[in-house]
């Protein structure tokens, strides 16, 4: 049996909202915060939020 790996998706905000895809196959929507480290895995589904090389997340002026 094979083991899926987990989607890993590039964002361009420090805060992103995850509901699995997939409509209603998917999870119930989290909102998860990338932190100073810039990644996140969600703990629904597993997928890999990191942010965009160049991107600066969190600035706030």
């Amino acid at each position: 049996m094979s083991t899926q790996v987990p989607e890993t998706i590039e964002v361009e905000t420090d805060r992103v909202a995850c509901d699995g895809g997939g409509g209603a196959l998917g999870h119930p929507r989290v909102f998860l915060s990338l932190g100073k480290n810039g990644h996140i895995d969600c703990p629904y589904c597993g997928r890999h939020y990191t942010l965009k090389p160049g991107a600066h997340g969190g600035d706030h002026h």
